[in-house]
């Protein structure tokens, strides 16, 4: 063949495109399994976080099997769907969201943590440049904070992308979602200076606005739906 060709030329690129995309192909499956597991451990560390326990050189897999004792199913009227720990894990809550409130799936995960029982609702939301998420840890009350993890995908460096470290998700903890008539008002995040009398609220971030909000919209929206189960006496807790 003659290898000056334009026909030669067209064949050897097809063939070499071919065994790049079959070897792309083999290398993507052959890592498959450990993204998924590297997935899951990442999740696990996020819900660990948002109990304040320090995962760094830590076996997240022992720990979250040491402090969550218990992950249900559950819907908008309190009713437990399941409680099969690994199927409340497995929840896609981005879904969830998409569907009418009555037809969701809702995650909920308690943990013990030295004595006391802890529950951990995931959150999903909007900043910025796209999605914002975290995990929201309430004492056994079903009303004060714990503590909080949040995450995001693109907010801007120095600015939104702040909800992701210690300093902004400390200024939650103490805080109530439940106001003293037992009702949810979830927590207003607003500009330093700004007050309101209707909720508990914490200092939004200088310059990063919209991603405060998004956080604010996200904390109401996904803890909203579990309002009726927070309201619950029990709740399917194990101490």
């Amino acid at each position: 063949m003659n290898t000056n060709s334009n026909s030669y030329t067209l064949i050897y690129a097809t063939v070499m495109v071919v065994i790049v995309a079959l070897t792309l192909a083999f290398v993507s499956g052959a890592l498959k399994d450990t993204q998924n597991k590297n997935v899951k451990v990442d999740k696990k560390k996020q819900i660990l976080s948002s109990l304040l326990i320090d995962t760094k050189d830590q076996d997240a897999e022992a720990l979250y099997t040491k402090y969550i004792t218990t992950a249900l199913t559950i819907n908008s009227n309190a009713e437990i769907i399941s409680d099969n720990k690994d199927e409340a894990f497995d929840i896609d809550v981005n879904k969830e969201l998409a569907k009418k409130l009555e037809e969701r799936k809702l995650p909920i995960y308690v943990a013990n943590v030295d004595g006391k029982v802890k529950y951990i609702i995931p959150l999903r939301g909007t900043g910025l440049w796209g999605p914002i998420w975290g995990y929201i840890a309430l004492n056994e009350d079903k009303s004060t904070i714990f503590g909080a993890n949040f995450s995001h995908a693109s907010e801007t460096p120095g600015l939104g992308a702040e909800i992701s470290l210690p300093a902004f998700q400390s200024e939650f903890i103490g805080k109530s979602i439940l106001n003293d008539k037992n009702e949810f008002v979830s927590i207003a995040v607003m500009k330093a200076g700004q007050t309101t009398d209707k909720q508990d609220q914490i200092d939004g971030i200088s310059g990063g606005t919209i991603t405060s909000k998004g956080v604010e919209k996200m904390l109401l929206n996904c803890i909203g739906q579990y309002e009726k189960y927070l309201k619950t006496i029990d709740g399917g807790a194990k101490k």
